[in-house]
């Protein structure tokens, strides 16, 4: 477990979608990773808790508890948490603007990073046709990647017991199925077009469980992933540079994928 001299210190932390209450959750990895980082802002980005299917099945083990009490331990310590609710947490959007106990509810927020660029932070499932508009659908695909989520423990208990690496099923599915990429696209396409529209700089957002750091013409785009498959967040440091980080329970370290980790100052 990571002690005091391993602490980073950081300006703002994203997370989305951790889902909290299914049994895909990584939340012993995310304790891990919160205990190493210590933000002077957090920003949850929607679907922290999965009340869909709480609604179905109460699945709420100690470590899905120790992930809330830990979050609101840095709360009472002083840190700033905003709470930006998505499509699984949809309850808390009928307390949107209002303030409980330090946690900050908003539809949408706008940060300003360090060295001044506008970021535009939502969870996205506002661009996701089927949830907005099929919503019996979208809970019939919830379901299916829960399957699949529960095929990929299976699939990694054979690896490592063959001495194999950690490989995702439902990743690798999602990058070959045509019908998945094509959404996928379409959904950041949209996702930047409101960010044009809001006159920002940058964009983030998750719901699709894909993270992602990149640049999209004028807009840099940036998705946190999630804590089901992908393990990854963003972090912005202090002096405004913007990280996504995957955390693996391997090596207990923090890795950064090198052609999509950082985004540096623009040029001056």
């Amino acid at each position: 477990m990571p002690g005091e001299s391993d602490t980073i210190h950081i300006r703002t932390l994203f997370i989305s979608d951790v889902h909290l209450g299914t049994r895909g959750c990584q939340a012993d990895a995310l304790l891990d990773f919160i205990r190493v980082y210590e933000a002077e802002t957090i920003y949850l980005v929607g679907d922290i808790i999965d009340g869909w299917r709480l609604r179905a099945t109460w699945h709420w083990p100690q470590s899905h508890n120790d992930v809330v009490q830990k979050i609101l331990r840095k709360v009472r310590k002083g840190t700033r948490l905003i709470y930006v609710p998505g499509n699984h947490d949809e309850f808390l959007r009928d307390y949107a603007g209002s303030t409980f106990g330090g946690i900050e509810i908003r539809e949408e927020a706008i940060h300003e990073t360090a060295d001044g660029r506008r970021m535009l932070i939502l969870h996205g499932d506002k661009f996701d046709t089927i949830v907005q508009n099929v919503r019996w659908l979208a809970l019939l695909g919830d379901w299916a990647y829960d399957f699949a989520i529960w095929l990929n423990r299976v699939v990694a208990r054979v690896r490592r017991s063959l001495g194999l690496p950690y490989w995702s099923f439902s990743a690798w599915s999602k990058q070959k199925v045509k019908s998945a990429v094509n959404f996928i696209s379409a959904f950041e396409q949209a996702v930047v077009a409101d960010a044009r529209r809001n006159n920002v700089e940058i964009v983030l957002c998750g719901h699709i469980h894909r993270a992602a750091a990149q640049q999209m013409g004028d807009i840099f785009y940036m998705n946190t992933g999630d804590w089901v498959e992908s393990n990854s967040a963003v972090v912005e440091h202090r002096d405004g540079r913007l990280e996504l980080i995957h955390w693996t329970e391997s090596s207990q370290a923090v890795l950064a994928s090198p052609q999509n980790a950082v985004l540096l100052r623009p040029a001056a």
